[in-house]
């Protein structure tokens, strides 16, 4: 996590990652904003890449809090999840970790907790 980064291996496609991800995220009552298909708009254009898909999902109750406290931090939130395939064909799940966001956008860290619990959601998401 020296990058700031959660990476997560997923024994799952990057669709059905995806798919999981999603479910969980609505079952815990948080916002699904979109999903971006990277690799699938890539190749709408004849271009090649490896399944890649982001998801973009949030809470208004814990994002709002966390951009009042830390307007730049909007460049970060909604949060997003990113599923992908690397050249071995291992699929991650992956997103920034709360404390990284916490770093780069100095916000109280009793505020930490609004956005602790992802890490959480992206590990279930694979198992």
């Amino acid at each position: 996590m020296e990058t700031g980064i959660i990476d997560v291996p997923s024994r799952y496609s990057v669709p059905e990652t995806v798919a999981r991800l999603e479910w969980i995220l609505k079952e815990k009552g948080l916002t699904v904003f979109a999903l971006v298909d990277h690799s699938g708009e890539a190749e709408k254009d004849g271009l090649t890449m490896r399944p890649t898909q982001l998801l973009i999902f949030g809470s208004p109750k814990g994002g709002t809090p966390l951009m009042v406290a830390a307007p730049r931090l909007a460049i970060d939130l909604p949060l997003k999840a990113l599923a992908w395939q690397d050249e071995q064909g291992q699929v991650w799940l992956s997103c920034n970790a709360p404390e990284y966001l916490q770093q780069r956008h100095g916000f109280p860290p009793d505020l930490l907790k609004n956005s602790a619990g992802v890490g959480a959601l992206i590990q279930k998401a694979v198992e």
